[in-house]
């Protein structure tokens, strides 16, 4: 008998060929079907990966399939309650992309409803699988930044421009979700400012920032219209700072040894005095991230496991975002997290 995991992956469009890929080549998994609308698309995959048998231009008829063990859902956000919830229903484990809804009060109906039917509901924020976010996970842990001051984000670049979501749900779901991870907190406030220049409604370019506990500062600038491809993240401390350059082939990590430190004189009065040291680059695992996503995924399953990345972590995810939100909608001002916040963003 065939102990495979049998998969359906729902969408074959920007980020769905990457999850076909990775789940291709994983011998614990069976790429046994795959749904998209457009049937060009149906059919490069099918093409490519023969083990599909069943390809539909629906997600209900792999969502119906009760052949299949669990879905990996890579459509637009504003379809991701209705797909999960039907596939959960059906007795799927669910792997969906980011964001795992488009509100706090989805999101947690999806985790409940996961709970509920006994399925493994998990969300793709993938650098949070990422090797380089792991050293930067550890070097935290043992303390050798000192203490951390602030962290801040860019992930930028030219095109992908969306008409449904802005540039806040559909690129800085990654850096919220890294910030959660590292700093193993939720902020306590969120403000953001933001401008539309494309889409009339749709801001393409967004500031955010995050007040954390013990006065950390996390910023991120998320845009879909700068010159150049930017995935940059900058942690400093009293006694180190890293930069994390995800574009990077060579040095995704440089830790630099340097800080600001107070120096006592012969009279008691003391004096800041600026530390520079040398530049570190530690070897990093290359392996691509969505690798280590999608055998995490299969494990979970498997041996019915919590996700690194389970739907309370989307929750959590969702919450800032829609403070976020309604930080924009009331011209920046601060938005306490636990604040009532809007209901629904963009058009399910």
């Amino acid at each position: 008998m065939d102990s495979r995991i049998r998969i359906g992956l729902v969408g074959y469009g920007y980020w769905g060929p990457n999850l076909a890929r990775n789940f291709h080549q994983l011998p614990e998994a069976w790429l046994a079907a795959c749904a998209d609308a457009d049937e060009a698309r149906l059919n490069e995959a099918t093409r490519l990966y023969p083990t599909i048998k069943q390809a539909a231009r629906e997600a209900r008829e792999l969502i119906e399939n009760p052949t299949l063990d669990a879905l990996v859902i890579a459509t637009p956000a504003r379809s991701h309650f209705l797909l999960v919830s039907q596939a959960l229903e059906a007795g799927k484990h669910v792997l969906v992309e980011k964001p795992l809804a488009l509100s706090s009060a989805e999101a947690r109906e999806l985790t409940g409803l996961a709970r509920k039917c006994g399925r493994v509901l998990m969300v793709g924020h993938t650098f949070e699988y990422n090797p380089a976010v792991w050293k930067i996970q550890e070097l935290l842990d043992a303390g050798a930044l000192g203490e951390l001051f602030y962290i801040y984000s860019n992930r930028v670049n030219l095109g992908r421009v969306q008409s449904d979501i802005n540039a806040l749900w559909s690129i800085a779901p990654h850096d919220v979700s890294i910030l959660l991870a590292l700093l193993k907190n939720m902020p306590l406030s969120v403000s953001a400012h933001g401008a539309t220049y494309v889409n009339p409604g749709v801001e393409d370019v967004v500031f955010a920032l995050l007040n954390f506990p013990h006065n950390i500062i996390g910023h991120i600038h998320a845009s879909w219209l700068d010159p150049s491809k930017t995935r940059q993240m900058t942690l400093v401390g009293s006694d180190k700072m890293i930069v994390y350059d995800d574009v990077d082939p060579e040095a995704k990590l440089k830790i630099y040894d340097k800080g600001v430190y107070k120096r006592g004189d012969a009279f008691g009065e003391f004096q800041l005095r600026v530390r520079s040291g040398d530049i570190s680059i530690p070897k990093i695992d290359l392996t691509e991230p969505l690798k280590y996503e999608c055998a995490h995924f299969l494990e979970c399953v498997r041996e019915n496991k919590t996700p690194r990345t389970d739907g309370e972590s989307g929750l959590r995810v969702v919450r800032v975002l829609e403070a976020a939100q309604e930080s924009l909608r009331r011209g920046g001002a601060a938005v306490k997290i636990d604040e009532g916040l809007v209901s629904q963003v963009g058009k399910r």
